[in-house]
């Protein structure tokens, strides 16, 4: 069990040091102040010996926090908020028990900034790789209204629902790019170790072998000759597409193709819809201001073409001109979906048209989803069956002609 430190002030004012075991800070600050004292000061005391657990998580260290962290972390800070648990004393508690280090000390520097009578947004905001503009902006608009555990709530919500449609998406792309990996894989091993076997049996009689068969030795040669030349090609392949999408001109390539590829067009179309319109209604509906909410909804969109739509939007509302008004000249958004916006802002309830939207796209999302693998099953199957079929035509169609030569 851990020890802290504590300093506190009694009743009749004298002040006290002295150490405390307990669970958590929180534990020790809880029991301090039902014996009727004022907690002034409450360190934790490192252990002179460290586990080897504790050792391998310091190793660890360059890992920084993901988003299953952070959310975490925003559910707790909620949970502490609302039992009356002061925010400085609710960091601490949640900083020892954190165990990426990396994440454990942002959380103690964002202790001391409160500390130090900085606002919580601001204190967030000097670690923008954790905390991105939404979470700022939304604690920002919650310091203001008063409403901070309920906005919390709200972006633990909105976080736990966007790491669930992303684990649904990769699902959704990992189970081709397996099936993909495996046809490569047979494909490799029937070329350089299946092939070889039957050359010397048609060694001699290549005037009579039909064309896929010649075809398919030829290649074989190839691969068993130049096989790491091979590897080192798809790999090299691999890196520069990589390499080639993170950069300007590849990234819009690559986020156009998404939305235009078929068959995967849909299932894009709709994630990028659900998190932009999900992301602004979480906004609209914290108060954040409107330009804002644009600009920030454009920064988490996920796609170059969306982010140029919100910018073009934050641009029209700049000049006074309603958000509908650019969203109807999009072929990005489905007109209904503008035709909604536009009447959400006639009736002053954008907040409220916008979740249901992004609900709406979030459940065509699981469906489109569903849909994709059921479709792209049977055509890897097919693809992978092709492929493994002409090979073995191109082995077993010789073999019946030398026969029939024989005979």
């Amino acid at each position: 069990m851990p020890h802290y430190r504590y300093q506190i002030q009694s009743r009749d004012g004298q002040v006290t040091m002295g150490v405390l075991a307990a669970d958590s800070a929180v534990a020790a600050a809880n029991n301090l102040r039902a014996q009727g004292h004022r907690v002034m000061g409450l360190v934790p005391i490192e252990s002179a010996t460290k586990s080897l657990g504790d050792k391998l998580k310091a190793l660890n260290y360059s890992s920084g926090p993901n988003q299953k962290d952070i959310l975490n972390f925003t559910t707790q800070l909620a949970v502490m908020i609302r039992a009356g648990i002061s925010i400085r004393v609710a960091i601490e508690g949640i900083a020892d028990q954190t165990e990426n280090a990396k994440f454990r000390d942002i959380l103690t520097q964002i202790k001391r900034d409160v500390e130090g009578g900085k606002p919580f947004s601001d204190a967030l905001a000097k670690h923008p790789k954790c905390f991105n503009a939404l979470y700022i902006n939304m604690v920002r608009a919650s310091e203001m209204s008063g409403s901070f555990a309920r906005m919390l709530d709200r972006i633990a919500s909105y976080m736990a629902q966007q790491i669930e449609t992303k684990a649904m998406v990769r699902g959704a792309m990992i189970y081709p790019v397996v099936i993909l990996v495996l046809a490569v894989c047979t494909t490799f091993f029937l070329l350089t170790f299946v092939l070889p076997k039957f050359a010397m049996v048609f060694k001699g009689k290549e005037s009579v072998l039909p064309w896929p068969t010649i075809f398919l030795m030829g290649l074989s040669d190839f691969m068993v000759q130049w096989w790491y030349l091979v590897l080192l090609g798809m790999l090299g392949g691999l890196i520069g597409f990589i390499l080639f999408i993170r950069t300007d001109v590849g990234g819009f390539w690559w986020h156009k193709t998404q939305l235009t590829m078929p068959l995967i067009n849909k299932l894009f179309k709709a994630l990028y819809i659900s998190r932009s319109l999900h992301t602004m209604g979480e906004l609209v509906n914290a108060g954040v201001p409107m330009l804002d909410t644009l600009a920030i909804t454009g920064d988490i969109s996920g796609n170059s073409l969306f982010k140029r739509l919100w910018r073009a939007v934050y641009a029209a509302v700049k000049q006074g001109k309603k958000i509908s008004h650019t969203l109807m000249k999009t072929p990005l958004l489905p007109k209904s979906v503008t035709q909604m916006i536009a009447a959400g802002e006639e009736s002053g309830k954008l907040g409220e048209v916008l979740d249901e939207i992004s609900e709406y796209y979030a459940k065509q999302l699981r469906e489109t989803i569903k849909t994709v693998t059921g479709l792209i099953e049977p055509i890897m199957i097919l693809a992978m069956g092709t492929i493994v079929g002409f090979i073995a035509m191109a082995i077993i169609l010789p073999i019946f002609k030398l026969s029939s030569l024989v005979k």
